[in-house]
């Protein structure tokens, strides 16, 4: 095998685009040409190979690749010998069971019913783990629904967003979610972690981070620092340094980006002032 780590990359759909984006961030060399279908980064000790995301799994349980990105929905589903080891955070999803409401009002009603579904293997694991037999489960891709009106199966197992789709076909979820989707980087059980496998996670995850937080940097009188601290603690704690002005101090820490707003607010009101935000291309923590 190369010596090179080998990653596959989705080559199309939802997870595509983002995943591509990711390891753009990451400073990992991409295609330029949707036909392409390896690219070598030489610099980085990395090849990446562009697949069908359903078929990701299995080339990485196989030991042919080192390592992809996928759904852990596409995981789970395809049996293959490979472990999540990194959850990215995107593409997520929430499955469900779904019927008539006379079909079915819990879990525990499916026992002998038949269940339409893209994810049979998924759907098969989570009603054993919870002793229900179902009369048999249909493999179909694309719209599910269609298979409760023309009578193919009592039920179906898809992704539910709003619901508001289910409500139109006068269906209703039933029972709790079957599971949570999202993209995530996988792994053969058998592959070896090594220095390049390792530089490529901390760099996903460097990512990661920076787009979860921003640096605020800001200025405050020694009297309220730790006023202002007790709002703005930070991811790996604040640098502080004294400033020229006698009795003051500049700070700078990381904080939630959801939050910025937030706590700019309350450290005005802790007296800080000179608040800036700024955002993070990557980092490591």
């Amino acid at each position: 095998m190369s010596s090179l780590l080998r990653v596959a990359v989705p080559n199309k759909g939802s997870l595509n685009a983002e995943a591509v984006a990711l390891l753009h961030a990451a400073g990992y060399q991409q295609r330029t040409d949707s036909k392409e279908l390896v690219v070598t980064d030489e610099t980085n000790g990395i090849e990446f190979f562009y697949l069908r995301p359903r078929d990701i799994a299995t080339y990485v349980g196989s030991g042919q690749l080192n390592m992809g990105i996928t759904g852990r929905d596409l995981l789970i589903d395809s049996i293959a010998p490979a472990q999540e080891i990194l959850a990215l955070g995107f593409a997520r999803s929430t499955f469900h069971f779904a019927g008539h409401p006379e079909t079915a009002q819990s879990v525990q009603d499916l026992d002998g019913k038949t269940i339409a579904t893209s994810y049979p293997a998924v759907v098969a694991k989570h009603l054993a783990d919870l002793g229900v037999e179902p009369a048999g489960i249909v493999r179909l891709e694309g719209a599910v629904e269609t298979a409760l009106r023309l009578g193919v199966a009592d039920v179906i197992a898809d992704v539910v967003e709003t619901g508001a789709t289910l409500a139109h076909l006068g269906l209703e979820v039933i029972g709790e979610p079957i599971m949570r989707s999202e993209a995530i980087v996988i792994r053969g059980q058998c592959d070896p972690s090594t220095d390049t496998s390792q530089r490529f996670l901390r760099r996903l995850s460097g990512v990661l981070v920076a787009r979860d937080y921003v640096l605020l940097d800001y200025d405050i009188e020694a009297a309220h620092l730790d006023r202002a601290l007790a709002v703005s603690s930070g991811k790996e704690g604040p640098t502080i340094s004294p400033l020229h002005r006698k009795g003051w101090s500049a700070v700078r820490v990381m904080v939630p980006a959801a939050r910025a707003h937030t706590i700019m607010d309350q450290l005005e009101q802790a007296g800080a002032r000179a608040l800036l935000v700024t955002k993070i291309q990557a980092c490591r923590v």
